[in-house]
């Protein structure tokens, strides 16, 4: 009887061993089942990562190549009025003049359009970043004011494109 009862405990034994085997085995497959969906989940983001970024250095050259594009539509207008200019055959100086003083206004508007605005120092206070001293004159005013502006600056959106050609009081 016992070893009855010794061979049925063995065999319930190997029963629960057999059992945690299947499952296990079981176990395995699902965890292998799911490392393999995570798999394909992180090559799927990273493409996908990948194709966002080509799509945004895409917009961003696109955005460099055509910046200038309503600048220089806006800039054919005013290259038009001085071909017009040119083409007049019978003119005198004071129509090329009134021509010169139209073609101006446009190129004015154009500027303002765009924010581009004009450095003119003249009796201001000299300041390096807004101003280039071309040279330096004895005079009865303040020192360090501009006396005359051989060339205007601009400003793009309040940042220097090109600065003032001055003349300084010493």
């Amino acid at each position: 009887m016992q070893k009855d009862q010794n061979s049925e405990e063995q065999i319930q034994t190997e029963d629960v061993a057999n059992a945690g085997e299947t499952v296990s085995s079981e176990k395995i497959a699902a965890l292998e089942a799911a490392l393999e969906e995570a798999k394909a989940s992180v090559l799927y983001v990273k493409a996908e990562g990948e194709n966002i970024r080509r799509r945004a250095m895409d917009d961003i050259d696109k955005a460099r190549k055509f910046a200038l594009e309503k600048f220089s539509n806006e800039l054919l207008a005013v290259k038009d009025s001085l071909d017009a200019a040119l083409n007049v055959g019978n003119a005198d100086v004071e129509s090329y003049k009134n021509g010169v003083e139209l073609t101006v206004k446009q190129l004015s508007a154009v500027f303002e359009k765009f924010n581009i605005a004009e450095i003119s120092p003249l009796g201001e206070k000299f300041d390096p970043n807004k101003h280039q001293a071309i040279s330096m004159l004895e005079n009865s005013g303040e020192p360090n004011t501009v006396i005359s502006v051989l060339q205007k600056g601009y400003t793009l959106n309040e940042r220097v494109l090109r600065p003032a050609l001055v003349t300084v009081a010493k």
